[in-house]
């Protein structure tokens, strides 16, 4: 799907009869300009819902998340033992206090067995480690065998240790990962106010793909129908069709008419090849180009497209993925994540900066985006990192971002974290 540029007729067919001019063609973009336009178009985040804790994973909170309570709520103990009074040895007193009760007050000079997560009787001065205490059952005393005094408030987790109710634990913005989630209802949450999700439609393009099986016939294994789906939910999108189109320009123009997403994502036919139609597609719909094209390597005939609205007034927009796999990855970092991120109200990630352990081949004049492996502060490029690879990918956690010409040794480089599933 790369070659000449052609014009099409209304069945899809080649025609050469009108070719544009010599230097009619938009210059490419910068890489990073490419990515500003992404975030910028998508204009203001998606509304703010309400979802229970479990529904909003994934999502990025619409507001800050206020603590709704003190935490701990009451003093715990952060130790199995016995919560004293006094400097002993200790009257033993009661049977126990276990996490979930109400233990009454400690008098002084008393000890009563605590559990780990159990409130602290009011009266009590400090935690005794099991440990380091004696009981002496048949006298009822508790002696302390510990290396030094107990000091006062030991092994006692203090109401509000954490954080008071009303303080701000999370800034809006903040995706809700499941460690969130803990916090959350920890603080009091039963539901929190999200962003809604962008809703996404992959289109997968070609003739030559095969679904199942080994390539055979002139005919390749489509592998970004398996590889875009999770990559997209981990980028906070809702994944609501996915869809292998044919080389048809009818059937792509209809299924981008059509589309109710937020965001169509499509592979393949960005360039101008003899069954390239995306651009046609895109003509005929009433899209407008905002980025076709980005200096960046692989994937440079990347594009972006603001599409007509829904009949319903919501805004959509068409991000048009390279065919080839490792050029489809350098697409969507370029511009369907930034998209997404801003559409779903996430806090932009800024690349990390780490240290080439060694040197990082780069394009003459574009920036390249390179798999690599990273290990504590500094990358390392790997093997097979051609457009139409994977496997280089597959071992990677980042892609360096390497400017024209390269990065030599010991030279710090930005790097695109990937998603872990």
């Amino acid at each position: 799907m790369t070659g000449m540029t052609a014009s099409r007729t209304a069945d899809g067919t080649a025609s050469h009869a009108s070719q544009p001019e010599p230097g009619s063609l938009r210059p490419a973009r910068a890489w990073e300009r490419a990515r500003a336009i992404a975030r910028s178009c998508a204009g203001q985040p998606l509304p703010a819902v309400p979802r229970t804790l479990t529904d909003a994973l994934g999502h990025a909170l619409a507001e800050p998340l206020v603590a709704l309570t003190d935490l701990p709520s009451f003093a715990t103990a952060a130790m199995d033992g016995w919560a004293v009074a006094g400097p002993g040895p200790w009257r033993l007193a009661g049977t126990g206090v276990l996490a979930g009760q109400e233990p009454g007050p400690l008098g002084w000079d008393s000890a009563v067995p605590i559990a780990t997560g159990a409130p602290v009787p009011a009266g009590a001065t400090a935690v005794l480690r099991r440990e380091h205490g004696a009981a002496d059952r048949e006298r009822g005393m508790l002696y302390d065998r510990s290396p030094t005094p107990v000091p006062e408030g030991q092994d006692i987790r203090p109401c509000g240790q954490e954080c008071r109710s009303g303080e701000p634990l999370l800034p809006a913005g903040t995706t809700v990962t499941g460690r969130v989630l803990g916090l959350a209802a920890a603080a009091g949450y039963d539901r929190l106010t999200v962003h809604r999700r962008p809703s996404v439609e992959l289109f997968v393009l070609g003739d030559e793909l095969l679904v199942q099986g080994v390539p055979r016939g002139g005919r390749v294994r489509d592998a970004l129908g398996p590889l875009l789906p999770p990559w997209l939910r981990a980028r906070g999108a809702e994944l609501i069709g996915q869809h292998l189109i044919a080389d048809d320009l009818p059937s792509l123009r209809e299924a981008v008419r059509r589309s109710p997403a937020d965001v169509v994502v499509t592979t393949g036919s960005t360039a101008a090849g003899p069954v390239d139609f995306l651009h046609d597609t895109l003509r005929a719909v009433g899209a407008r180009l905002l980025v076709d094209s980005v200096a960046v390597r692989p994937g440079h005939p990347m594009l972006l497209a603001e599409l007509p609205a829904t009949a319903d007034g919501r805004a959509r927009r068409l991000v048009g993925l390279p065919g080839n796999p490792l050029a489809a990855v350098a697409g969507m970092v370029t511009l369907a994540e930034p998209l997404l991120s801003h559409l779903g109200g996430h806090s932009g990630a800024e690349p990390l900066r780490l240290t080439a352990g060694s040197t990082l081949p780069g394009h003459p004049r574009d920036t390249r985006l390179l798999p690599v492996f990273t290990a504590g502060q500094e990358v390392t490029p790997l093997p097979f990192d051609g457009p139409a690879m994977l496997r280089g990918l597959a071992l990677a956690d980042g892609l360096a971002v390497v400017p024209p010409g390269g990065v030599p040794a010991g030279t710090t480089v930005n790097v695109v974290p990937l998603p872990h599933r």
